[in-house]
């Protein structure tokens, strides 16, 4: 089973830099599609940076392309979700995510096309 622990979150001025992380255990799987989603109160969790662990194929749906980089240390089983030129419209809880194969990246996926979820951060940005 895997499991996801985030780190990082917190608060920052408009046009600052945060870096999220998150630890993962359990990956039994040769490979897995891991990313990070945003959600805000009354809406959908939104895609925000995808990476299939095979052979680190990004994506980044529109809605922080350019301002954000998803990476992930093998060794250390560790993703990471670096945001720069933070708006306050990004203000959020981010979640990190996984997927078991069989998946796909190179589209905005929904929350249920992933099965194992971190608790949260919470990403405030102040204007």
């Amino acid at each position: 089973q895997v499991q996801l622990v985030e780190s990082g979150g917190g608060s920052v001025q408009a046009g600052g830099s945060l870096r999220l992380s998150c630890a993962a255990s359990g990956f039994s799987e040769d490979s897995y599609a891991i990313g990070w989603f945003r959600q805000v109160p009354g809406k959908v969790r939104e895609g925000i940076a995808f990476l299939d662990t095979k052979d680190g194929t990004t994506y980044y749906t529109e809605r922080m392309k350019g301002r954000c980089t998803i990476s992930f240390e093998s060794a250390k089983n560790t993703m990471f979700l670096e945001m720069n030129s933070l708006k306050h419209e990004d203000t959020a809880v981010y979640y990190c995510a996984a997927a078991h194969p069989p998946y796909r990246l190179g589209y905005d996926p929904l929350e249920y096309d992933y099965d194992s979820w971190g608790q949260g951060t919470q990403v405030t940005v102040s204007s």
